[in-house]
């Protein structure tokens, strides 16, 4: 097997391209650091497409005391909705109130901390309703007539990370896919790393000053690799907790969620999801390892339909799910015997021998990936000379250069531009791309200019922009990560789509 070798030494070398990767890309990227990002699969192939698609402080984490965590995690759902309004938007949360659960004077005081303890925000604060007052039919049981509402925000997990990346591209960023680090030593001071494109087994020399170990689910197996003198005496060790999620058709009017208290003290959310669904999760659940990666069970399908239907007016069954999805939280192990307690906050081991450092990040949530990436910086300062200082949470995600309250306008104008196409495509298209979508469109006025349509909302003039500039490689990569097509889409279609994908791609053995 040949072995290239790059001239190039690198500041930075990034392993793992979920949020976190991403996140710590672009701001280096952005700093003037010379950064490259290696991922052994699809970018977001892993956790960071299997969340719950929230921007949020994490209501529950005040009951472990997770202050700290709250008032960072509000602090950064106000950026991230200024940064990416194409794709992430404020999201009203209902919790209905029953007897026996936390008391009223319990969730009111952790609403009001809620709605102060992340500084200046502003997003509608919680309040006291009356379901039977709301201006769509509850769904729920007649008998639950009252209960809460406070803000949070939606997000599209998949998305964001693709968005990280194309934003550290164009700040100079070199992005690997599908390429997995084989080894790596320190040697006169630097990072000498061998990786390989897992499509054509090419090898590759890097060389760099850092590396951060950003791997998720697998950064214990790379912190090993990293430093194999210590190893089976690392100073952290990572909890895989597994978080799955059903979907089923709509079961409620209404663009709020639902946050619904269970009896074992979990909460579970019924989120509406692309027009037609409503998204229920999630798990807490402890994976072994990812040796075949993560799949919901069938103990965890029965818990997520017992947990709503103590609620429902109509119980759903599994015969109603359409699409169900698992990901395997890396949280840092603090030794709780509780899955549900074990924190979600990060911490960044740092390992500088001979002066050549690396960072390994366990932990973490999606809502902080952008102050987790400014943390792993701050560790690296000693090693790096940056030309500036934080910048990351002033700039627009790629698409996303327009005001949050401009949405509406923006799309207006979206849609009169290409008024001979349909509104709702152009709608969901918008809410993937933001202002790109007049990249991906061109001058397109007629459904037959977009090419081939797949069904499900995916044309081939899209499907051909994230080829040639998302680094889609596989029918999923674009029908369940790029987009969700594949959810509005018949098996038949998504077959058909993929027979269409590789004869137009074929992959390279």
């Amino acid at each position: 097997m040949s072995t290239a070798t790059t001239s190039e030494t690198y500041d930075l070398l990034i392993i793992g391209g979920g949020i976190n990767g991403a996140g710590v890309a672009r701001d280096a990227a952005g700093r003037g650091l010379k950064v490259a990002l290696c991922e052994q699969n699809d970018f977001a192939g892993a956790t960071s497409s299997a969340s719950t698609k929230l921007i949020h402080g994490g209501l529950r984490y005040l009951e472990y005391y997770e202050f700290r965590l709250v008032a960072e995690a509000l602090a950064e759902r106000e950026h991230l909705l200024n940064i990416a309004p194409h794709i992430a938007w404020p999201l009203r949360f209902v919790m209905p109130h029953v007897k026996g659960l936390r008391p009223r004077w319990m969730i009111r005081l952790g609403l009001w901390m809620y709605d102060h303890i992340g500084g200046r925000i502003t997003l509608p604060h919680s309040a006291g309703i009356k379901l039977d007052q709301m201006n769509a039919p509850s769904g729920l049981r007649m008998d639950i007539t009252r209960g809460f509402a406070y803000s949070d925000a939606w997000v599209d997990d998949a998305r964001l990370v693709i968005l990280n990346l194309l934003s550290a591209q164009e700040h100079g960023a070199d992005i690997f896919a599908r390429t997995r680090l084989v080894d790596a030593r320190r040697s006169n001071g630097l990072w000498q790393c061998e990786v390989e494109n897992t499509v054509t087994g090419t090898r590759e020399q890097l060389t760099a000053r850092a590396v951060v170990n950003t791997a998720g689910p697998w950064v214990a197996k790379i912190d090993q690799l990293l430093n194999p003198a210590r190893q089976g005496k690392v100073h952290a060790a990572v909890k895989l907790v597994r978080g799955s999620h059903i979907v089923v058709p709509r079961l409620f009017a209404g663009e709020h969620a639902y946050i619904l208290q269970n009896d074992d003290k979990r909460i579970v959310f019924m989120i509406p999801y692309e027009d037609k669904f409503t998204l229920i999760g999630t798990t807490d659940v402890p994976q072994e390892n990812m040796d075949n990666g993560a799949t919901i069970s069938t103990d965890e399908e029965a818990y997520l339909l017992r947990a709503v239907n103590q609620y429902l007016a109509k119980p759903i069954s599994d015969a109603d799910i359409v699409w169900r999805y698992a990901g395997v939280r890396p949280l840092f192990d603090d030794e709780s015997d509780n899955p549900s307690a074990v924190t979600r906050d990060y911490t960044l081991m740092l390992h500088d021998a001979d002066n050549v450092p690396c960072v390994s990040v366990y932990g973490g949530k999606i809502t902080t990936y952008r102050r987790l990436a400014e943390s792993v910086l701050e560790k690296l300062a000693p090693w790096t000379r940056t030309r500036r200082g934080s910048w990351s949470k002033d700039e627009a995600l790629p698409g996303g250069k327009f005001k949050r309250a401009d949405r509406a306008q923006e799309l207006d104008y979206l849609k009169k531009k290409y008024a001979g196409l349909d509104a709702h495509f152009l709608t969901r298209l918008f809410g993937r791309h933001g202002r790109i979508a007049h990249v991906i469109l061109k001058e397109a006025q007629t459904p037959d200019e977009l090419g081939r349509d797949f069904g499900g909302g995916l044309v081939q003039r899209e499907v051909d922009y994230l080829i040639t500039n998302e680094w889609a490689y596989q029918p999923d990569d674009i029908l369940w990560r790029r987009t969700k097509c594949g959810l509005h889409m018949s098996q038949e279609q998504r077959a058909e789509f993929a027979a269409w994908f590789n004869e137009r791609c074929p992959r390279r053995s």
